[in-house]
């Protein structure tokens, strides 16, 4: 039987099948390349969390979904790898556009909120680059599969050339390109790739210089983005003076002048990690002086500390530098070497390189006291907080020993992920106190708040603040300090079975985006 010329499945074409299967592997591991970035480019604005990575999973599936629909019927109607590779070029210079285009598209979709606004910003960003991507497969099995009878085998074979791809790509980025080359030069390299891709055909296959430099030359002459600085609204000068995008987050440090005043604070995917003045070294954030000040006044006479989560170094430092011998862990090196570098950390304990829950989980030191201080975009990593991980935290503790450690949390209406952590650590303390690190009475009813827990009935705190502090924080330390709040409900204990801090504190997530966008100028947060 011979079928109708116009129904015949594929027209042979003048492209070698290996480029036909490079082209499959190049493009599926570039679709995970930008899936990957993604969470380092919207990060900063609507944090680091699962509301995030559903945004860019959830736009990756729809825009391949549509890209293969398309692409089929743009195959079988213009069965020509010229069009094909002008849409792969196309999408090369879509995704090197990305770093130029993340700020004012996800400036004009903050309003949105945190989840419609990742949602927006990723659909925007990343959907019509991958969706072009997405026309790929189909188009390449179109043109490679010559007879019906090996169509099976031709899909085969070309689906898992582009996942294995897809694999490489993901392993490449996560590892490598993030660490490495930083997020806006990772993305003009996967767009110049593409273009790359498309210009091979061009030149070796159709003898088309034109078409292929075109592209070549656009992203060549796109601007790279500059540290950038600006004036604040109150004369304040604020300048990025270090960015550096680490396996773990985007680490910013910020210089803020205003006449002899120099502040300087470490900003992690958005968030204020840490801040000192520069004259004096102090902090000039209330919460690391309840970090400081609460376990010792709870547990006079210690001698010695861990701290999880260095940060700006400077909750460390003040232990140290009362001659209480701190040990400290951080999972990411870049931290640690930037907190050395910017801030004057100077660690004479030890520094494990590690993440917090393996390391509390080998046999080692008891200590004093134990803060906890470590963030992943606006929460504390759920596997730290689960009744698991603060058993293994107990056991670090020697008898009468404290543990302190800093939230993101609301009180009131909003205190549903506060309860949790609360009743959570009531399971394994006998005492456990929550402090804000804010006045809820002008503040609202959300932001840091330091939790303490011991073994033990209640201690009593010495009256009055037990040292100076920063003249930026000490008025509102005079009003919180020593004051603990009662939460007016009991939350559910967090196991690692059951863990929803992601998903309780929406709303307390949404107005510490806002707090920041109030107090930090958005080209801060996302352009460089």
């Amino acid at each position: 039987m011979t079928l109708p010329p116009h129904t015949d499945p594929a027209p042979r074409t003048n492209v070698p099948p290996g480029f036909l299967l490079f082209t499959a592997a190049i493009t599926g591991a570039l679709v995970m390349v930008v899936e990957v970035l993604g969470s380092r480019v919207i990060g900063p604005f609507f944090g680091v969390s699962l509301f995030v990575w559903t945004a860019l999973i959830t736009v990756t599936l729809l825009a391949l979904a549509l890209g293969y629909a398309v692409g089929g019927q743009l195959a079988d109607r213009y069965p020509t790898p010229t069009l094909l590779y002008a849409l792969i070029m196309a999408a090369g210079v879509l995704v090197a556009l990305v770093p130029l285009l993340k700020a004012p598209v996800l400036q004009a979709t903050l309003p949105l909120g945190l989840r419609l606004g990742a949602l927006a910003s990723a659909l925007l960003l990343f959907g019509p680059g991958l969706f072009l991507l997405g026309c790929v497969s189909p188009f390449v099995v179109r043109l490679a599969a010559h007879e019906w009878g090996r169509l099976g085998r031709t899909i085969g074979v070309f689906t898992a050339v582009s996942t294995a791809g897809s694999f490489v790509g993901t392993v490449s980025t996560g590892f490598f390109l993030i660490a490495y080359i930083g997020v806006a030069r990772a993305f003009f390299l996967a767009g110049l790739v593409l273009v790359a891709l498309g210009a091979l055909y061009f030149v070796l296959l159709r003898r088309r210089w034109a078409v292929a430099l075109a592209p070549l030359v656009l992203i060549a002459l796109l601007p790279r983005a500059e540290l950038p600085s600006v004036t604040m609204p109150d004369g304040t000068r604020a300048t990025v003076v270090h960015s550096q995008d680490s396996a773990y987050g985007t680490i910013r440090v910020v210089d803020y002048r205003f006449k002899d005043l120099h502040q300087r604070e470490m900003i992690i995917d958005g968030l204020v990690q840490g801040g000192i003045d520069m004259a004096t070294r102090r902090s000039v954030y209330e919460y690391a002086y309840l970090l400081q000040w609460l376990p010792v006044a709870l547990h006079p006479g210690g001698r010695s500390c861990l701290v999880i989560g260095v940060g700006a170094g400077v909750v460390p430092m003040w232990y140290q530098a009362r001659g209480v011998a701190t040990d400290v862990v951080d999972i990411d090196p870049a931290v640690v070497d930037i907190a050395r570098r910017w801030f004057g950390f100077d660690a004479r304990g030890e520094v494990h390189l590690d993440d917090a829950r393996y390391f509390l989980a080998r046999p080692g030191r008891r200590y004093d006291y134990l803060i906890l201080d470590v963030f992943n975009g606006d929460t504390t990593p759920g596997h730290l907080l689960s009744v698991e991980a603060l058993r293994l935290a107990r056991q670090r503790l020697v008898d009468g020993g404290v543990l302190a450690t800093n939230l993101v949390g609301g009180l009131g209406a909003d205190a549903a992920m506060t309860a949790g952590v609360v009743s959570t650590l009531r399971a394994v303390f006998t005492t456990v106190e929550v402090y804000p690190a804010f006045d809820p009475a002008s503040a609202g009813e959300a932001g840091n708040l330091v939790v303490v827990a011991y073994d033990g009935p209640r201690r009593a705190l010495p009256p009055g603040l037990p040292e100076p502090a920063h003249p930026l924080a000490e008025p509102l330390l005079r009003k919180v300090y020593g004051r603990p709040v009662d939460l007016p409900a009991a939350g559910p204990v967090l196991t690692d079975d059951f863990n929803p801090l992601d998903v309780r504190d929406i709303r307390v997530k949404e107005a510490v985006r806002r707090r920041i966008l109030e107090t930090t100028h958005p080209d801060i947060l996302i352009r460089g």
